[in-house]
């Protein structure tokens, strides 16, 4: 184990015990003593829950957790010897794992909030995003990336449309020079980038498509592809959880939108001046601009 490693894992566990848990080991159940320490059932199904496991799963998984929480009570004792809880790099990580414990709990607080959605509302759902469900496809997806000069993307895009199969699309690659990785893989709709999959529920199977990088370019090619619908019932768990996540979001959204506007929020040193940092990040945009374009046209091979 690394230092780093060992400083977050006395970090994680100081966190707790400065949060209360001797109180909670001292009120529940234990199922082992590391010297002088308890650890109880509770310790243990937290971590379980955070899982999900089945429940033909959970009394292997119970004990593989009893051994890491003796592994790491046993590990926060021998920090707490060296006295690496009051090293500076231990102190910044217990406040960042506060702040970020803390901050989970605010959205999951403000989350509960949320409505459950009707059956009306996963109706529309399911009829407004037919490639995830009644037109869903399982797609057999071969990616070549490549290195390439700026200049030279025209003449690979046009050598692409050209080709009469992706076979010959290679040849031309490696009787050029070109340094290429090749990779496949089957996935479904819901696997797929959301951004990404409706172009790929327009394309035809050995239809392709090239995407622009930094240096580089993406051919990817619909090698394959099968309908395996599911119905409004099969989806229906999922949508449902869709919609109340994207609701929380919301509802965490706007709440952290009225705290900006009743908060006094002062920039400084270089972050002091945000139009250069607006500039910065809108820079991107005229690329992505151009892949957006390309995935949506697609580029068919001849058969």
């Amino acid at each position: 184990m690394t230092k780093i490693a060992l400083l977050a894992l006395a970090a994680a566990a100081l966190l707790l015990a400065g949060c209360g848990e001797k109180k909670a080991k001292a009120a529940g159940q234990a199922v082992a003593k590391v010297n002088k320490e308890e650890i109880t059932i509770h310790q243990i199904n937290a971590i379980l829950q955070q899982r999900g496991l089945r429940p033909e799963q959970v009394d292997g998984a119970s004990r593989q957790v009893l051994e890491r929480l003796i592994d790491q009570e046993l590990a926060v004792e021998k920090a707490m010897d060296l006295k690496l809880d009051r090293e500076p790099r231990v102190l910044q990580l217990l406040e960042s794992a506060k702040r970020e414990i803390l901050t989970r709990a605010y959205v999951e607080k403000i989350g509960d909030g949320a409505a459950k959605p009707s059956p009306d509302e996963v109706s529309k759902y399911y009829a407004e995003k037919p490639a995830l469900y009644q037109d869903r496809r399982i797609y057999n997806i071969q990616e070549i990336n490549i290195e390439v000069r700026q200049e030279q993307f025209l003449q690979l895009r046009e050598k692409l449309e050209s080709a009469k199969t992706i076979t010959d699309f290679l040849d031309y690659l490696r009787k050029n020079d070109f340094k290429f990785q090749g990779t496949q893989a089957m996935r479904a709709a819901e696997q797929l980038p959301a951004q990404s999959l409706e172009a790929f529920a327009k394309m035809k199977d050995g239809q392709a498509m090239m995407i622009p990088g930094q240096n580089s370019a993406q051919v990817v090619v619909l090698a394959g592809s099968r309908v395996q619908p599911l119905s409004q019932a099969q989806a229906q768990p999922v949508i449902e959880q869709n919609l109340l996540n994207e609701r929380k979001r919301k509802l965490v959204d706007d709440d952290l939108k009225v705290m900006r506007a009743g908060a006094k929020i002062e920039y400084l040193g270089k972050f002091a001046e945000p139009a250069p940092a607006a500039a910065s990040a809108a820079a991107p945009a005229p690329a992505a601009s151009s892949g957006a374009e390309d995935i949506a046209k697609g580029m068919g091979l001849k058969k």
